[in-house]
Formats: structure tokens, C-alpha cells, sequence
């Protein structure tokens, strides 16, 4: 089974870098998250020291079916000014490979220039900030074009996470999610305030 990749990079945002991880292998998907350095203790924007399961010079890009890039300052800058990862980007793009990111990470994938005439979202201050950008979409917290995955924030790393999981999986793998994690309880709490 092909594995997924969640790249990480100092100053990674923590949620955004997580939650897929947690998710995915809640889902059976297996995932390995992946130091940009030659290091696998990478310190997140809130100060919280992670270990990476490999850096980037033990993956073999072969081994993925697809890639995740948090947002987070100055994680994005830092992936998105790592020559090797936009390497990657580039190379999963072109092979039709989930490519995927979160808030400030949408940056990486214009610096690959992989967006063009592509819809894309990220955090709102950073639309300004994403070269060969496409179509910016502003209503919708999770985007998806092809093979290309984007979404707003932190609160929304659960849901590109459910978008990952039924990409990859199915839709009754994250209905399973939902249940298994009690998220089914709040959507019905929500249907019943409103």
C-alpha cells in the first residue's frame, strides 16, 4: 500500500500539520511525516517539538500517493523556499498525485507553479502572497481541482483531512471517521440549534 506525506518545517502550524496525520491513520492510511532539514525534531509555530518519522533525504518519492504542506509562519516560507520540496511538488503534480495544502501552505504550490487555472483557497491574508495563482475562492473552506486540494485555516484541518480520506478511501471510510471520533454527534448538535 502507498503511503501519504505531510512535509514538515520549522514554524509548521501544529493543528494544520497534525490533525491529517492523526486522521489519515485513523482511516488506515499510512502516512509519514517528513523533516525538510537533515534533522527529525522540527518545532512547531506554538513551540511544540515534533519527530518526524524521516527526512527528506530517506523518502522515496515512489513510495506516495500523495503529499500535505501545513501552513503556519514561517513553516510555509520555509517549505516554499526549499528547492528540493518544490521538487516533489512538482513531480507529484505531474504524476496526478494528490497534492495538498492548507492556509499560508497554498504559497509552496505557487512557487512550483502548479496552480495556474487551477481554484484554490488559503488563509485570507495570503492571496495576496501566492504567485501563478488561478481562480482565488473565497466561499468555500475546502477546494478541490483535480488532483490539487487547498483549504482556509486551522479550524478547517479536519475537514481537508475528511477531503484527503474520501479521495483516498471513500466516502464510508469517513463516514467511519465521523462516527469513530464522535464528529457525527456535533454535526447533529449543529442541524438541531439552527
Amino acid at each position: 500500500m502507498k503511503k501519504f506525506l505531510i512535509f514538515l518545517a520549522e514554524g509548521f502550524e501544529e493543528i494544520e500539520a497534525l490533525t491529517p496525520v492523526d486522521y489519515l491513520r485513523r482511516s488506515g492510511i499510512e502516512v509519514d511525516t517528513v523533516s525538510i532539514t537533515d534533522r527529525r525534531e522540527v518545532v512547531g509555530s506554538h513551540n511544540i517539538p515534533v519527530l518526524a518519522d524521516k527526512t527528506i533525504s530517506e523518502i522515496n518519492e515512489e513510495d506516495y500517493l500523495g503529499l500535505y504542506i501545513p501552513g503556519g509562519i514561517p513553516g510555509a516560507t520555509n517549505l516554499r523556499d526549499n528547492e528540493r520540496v518544490i521538487e516533489i511538488v512538482k513531480e507529484f503534480n505531474n504524476k496526478e498525485k494528490i497534492v495538498s495544502a492548507i492556509c499560508a501552505g497554498p504559497i509552496v504550490l505557487g512557487r512550483a507553479n502548479i496552480i495556474c487555472g487551477k481554484k484554490v483557497t488559503s488563509f485570507p491574508t495570503f492571496e495576496d502572497k501566492i504567485e501563478n495563482l488561478g481562480t482565488y475562492v473565497n466561499d468555500e473552506i475546502v477546494v478541490e481541482d483535480g488532483n490539487i486540494i487547498t483549504g482556509r485555516g486551522a479550524a478547517i484541518a479536519i475537514y481537508e483531512s475528511f477531503k484527503l480520506i474520501e479521495k483516498i478511501k471513500g466516502k464510508e471510510a469517513v463516514d467511519q471517521l465521523k462516527e469513530g471520533i464522535q464528529h457525527t454527534r456535533v454535526e447533529e448538535f449543529y442541524k438541531f440549534e439552527s
